[in-house]
This record gives C-alpha cells, sequence and structure tokens, in this order.
C-alpha cells in the first residue's frame, strides 16, 4: 500500500482488476483502495506477471501492507524492491490514562487482523474520529472503542450512574437499539467529512452577511465561452480581494501567524455521499476562462471520485454556492486548516430602489455569506474583505 497523502494511513480495497497469471504492463493500474477523501489507484512498479493479490475485497489496509506480488525479471525485481516506510506514531487517544491498557490491546487486536501480509504488526492505526476527553469509565471506553464510537455518539444517551454518568448498561441499551433500526456502514467520504467537521468545530467561528447585485455578472456570463457559473465569478473575486489583503486569509498557528505566499482557493464539490473540496492554484493569477475550465475537469473529477489528497490540500479558503440547492441562505463550517469559508445563495428577483427613476425596479439579487476563524481575523477585517468580494462581483469586467 503506497503513501497516498500526507494524513492518510490506510486506505479500502474497493476494486481488484487483475487475477493471479495475468500478464501486466509497467505502471498498470491493478487495484482501486479508498481512503477518506478519494479512490484512487494502485499501479504495478513494472511489468510482468501476476503471482498473488494478497487482499480482499472491502477491507482496510495499512500504508506498507503488501497488496500482492508480481513476477518479474531480476533487474525489474533489484530496481523496485519494496521499501518499507518509515514507522509511524500511534496516535495517542484522548482518554484517562487508567483506560489505555484496557483500550489498546482491544485496538490492536481488531487493526492487525486486517493487514495485509508483510505489514506491519498493527499497522498504522489512525481513527476517523478521535475519542473526547469527557470521563468515562476505563469499561465504558475500551467497548466505545471496539465499536468505533465517539462521546459525540452518546451525547442522546441520559446516564444512569453517578452524576447522570454512562454507565456500561446505558451503553449496551443504546446499542440494541440501534441494532433494531436501519442502519450501513459510513462510507470513508462520509466520515471523511465528519472529521473535518468536527476538528473545525473546535474554533471559535463567526459569519457574517449581506447581499449582492448579480445583474453584472450575468450579463457578463452570457458574453463568455465557456460560460463560467455564479460560483466561480466569487472564486475569482475571492482570490481577487484576498490578493489585495493576503493578511485576511492568515491562520493562527499557536502564537504564530502564519500567512501563505499563494492564493490557492478551493471550491466545494459535491461527490456520492459528501462533499470534496479541490484547490485551484494560484486563483487570483487565473482567468474565468481557465477557471471554468479548471472546474469542469473538477467536477467530472469529483463524480468520479479520483480527486486525489494533494488536489484538496494547502488552500487558504473555499467557495460554496449553495444556492444551486435553491437556498437563499447559509453559514458553512470553514474547513479545519483554512481560515475563511465564502458561501453564495441563490439568486433571485427583488424590488430596489431606482434613484434616478425615483421608482422600484427588478433585480437579481444573492446573498453571500463569509464564515471565519474568529481567532485570525475579527469582524472589522472580515467584513471589510467581504465588502471588496461584493465590489468585485458587482464590477465583472475587473475579473
Amino acid at each position: 500500500m503506497p503513501q497516498l497523502g500526507e494524513s492518510i494511513a490506510e486506505a479500502t480495497i474497493v476494486d481488484i482488476k487483475v487475477k493471479p497469471g495475468d500478464e501486466v504492463a509497467d505502471d498498470q493500474e491493478i487495484i482501486e483502495v479508498e481512503t477518506n477523501k478519494a479512490v484512487m489507484g494502485v499501479t504495478t512498479p513494472c511489468k510482468g506477471k501476476i503471482a498473488k493479490v494478497s487482499v480482499q475485497l472491502k477491507e482496510t489496509y495499512p500504508v506498507g501492507a503488501v497488496l500482492g506480488y508480481v513476477e518479474a525479471s531480476e533487474a525489474d525485481a533489484a530496481r523496485f524492491a519494496k521499501q518499507a516506510p518509515p514507522p509511524s506514531l500511534d496516535v495517542a487517544e484522548e482518554i484517562p490514562a487508567r483506560a489505555d491498557e484496557e483500550v489498546a490491546p482491544a485496538r490492536q487486536k481488531k487493526i492487525s487482523t486486517r493487514d495485509g501480509d508483510g505489514a506491519r504488526a498493527g499497522g498504522l492505526p489512525v481513527p476517523v474520529a478521535a475519542k473526547g476527553a469527557t470521563f468515562m469509565s476505563p469499561r465504558v471506553r475500551a467497548r466505545m472503542a471496539e465499536l468505533q464510537l465517539t462521546t459525540a455518539d452518546l451525547a442522546g444517551i441520559m446516564g444512569t450512574g453517578a452524576g447522570n454518568r454512562v454507565t456500561i448498561k446505558d451503553l449496551e441499551n443504546f446499542m440494541q437499539k440501534i441494532e433494531n433500526q436501519t442502519a450501513h456502514e459510513a462510507s470513508a467520504i462520509r466520515s471523511g467529512v465528519a472529521d473535518a467537521m468536527r476538528r473545525s468545530w473546535t474554533r471559535p467561528l463567526s459569519t457574517i452577511g449581506s447581499s449582492v447585485n448579480l445583474d453584472l455578472v450575468l450579463q457578463d456570463r452570457r458574453s463568455r465561452e465557456p460560460k463560467p457559473g455564479p460560483g466561480l465569478y466569487a472564486l475569482r473575486a475571492l482570490a481577487l480581494a484576498l490578493a489585495e489583503t493576503p493578511g485576511a486569509a492568515a491562520k493562527l498557528i499557536g502564537n504564530r501567524v502564519v500567512q501563505s505566499n499563494s492564493m490557492d482557493v478551493g471550491i466545494a464539490v459535491e461527490a456520492e455521499d459528501g462533499i470534496m473540496v479541490p484547490v485551484i492554484r494560484a486563483a487570483d493569477k487565473t482567468s474565468l476562462a481557465d477557471l471554468t475550465a479548471k472546474y469542469k475537469e473538477l467536477v467530472d473529477l469529483g463524480r468520479q471520485r479520483r480527486i486525489s489528497p494533494d488536489m484538496q490540500a494547502g488552500g487558504v479558503a473555499t467557495v460554496s454556492n449553495f444556492g444551486t440547492f435553491g437556498m437563499e441562505w447559509g453559514t458553512p463550517i470553514p474547513l479545519p486548516d483554512q481560515t475563511l469559508l465564502l458561501g453564495l445563495g441563490a439568486g433571485k428577483k427583488v424590488p430596489s430602489w431606482d434613484e434616478e427613476k425615483k421608482e422600484f425596479v427588478p433585480r437579481t439579487e444573492a446573498q453571500i455569506t463569509l464564515s471565519f476563524d474568529h481567532r485570525s481575523i475579527d469582524g472589522g477585517g472580515a467584513g471589510r474583505l467581504l465588502k471588496r468580494v461584493i465590489e468585485l462581483l458587482e464590477a465583472p469586467e475587473q475579473l
């Protein structure tokens, strides 16, 4: 299993395209794997014949697990000798020290049974949802670890223990009720979105909003080919506004303000059972025509779950056009590694007072919101940034 991204420690096998005895070419895609961010292909290191496939469909394996063997020439075998990835530290769970001894063996046993041939014992276990830090007995936490539950999953349980604590009996009763309901396992992308939003919500987030006149954007759009959507106009406007005031997208990490040298802006793309956010690099230096072509390519890749983790990493902000669903207003949540998220609502005809004509005239207006990490930027700075975005949208010739 290759290293599929900086934060990716394991992946699930979703398709095996070869069988023992098949001849394969160099760099031929033979296995598809799914992470919590995308579906990616694993390719052969060289040409040869498939000798063995060591993995099973729908099973999850850590980085470094042997997926199979290729019979190859001695030269290719020497050149592409498998290099074991360096050992990685396990992720510590936020649980009382007494629980560690009970929880760790349960997790170790569960993960080791999923390893492929040659994988390190225990693999690289990185849970999608980290356990919470509120006090629970070691027995309850051990059971939660076995069931892969978080404290948020137990928020609806009324504890019957001392001080309303959740007891092991409360937990088992809760799980019994779940068993009697229709349920299915969450997809990797759904779990990934849930984890990202949980981590985002640990910050003080705020949202401001205003309205924007889209008539000139719609008029400008008619003159362009290919035709960019309103969301791409918003992305371009945000990138230009951030290029003018790059400190607005700076991240607060510890006591340091970290500022990006490139206005890389993500755009939310709906994928099956979740959202993917590919990043357009140097969006302030990318024309609307190029943005349109790039966006079409990303949408196609998103529908195929082929947007890789690298394509989703390193953005300073994201644009979400929730107006495509008919929604007029929303407070979308910025990604954990980003400070800002611009949301654009659906356009609708409203009466607007024309001072020259001394009468109300119709115009297409949309609500636009800016959600931000209040640690990094205050209401004044966010307000000025949003005002500048609106000014650019109402003068699309500048885009």
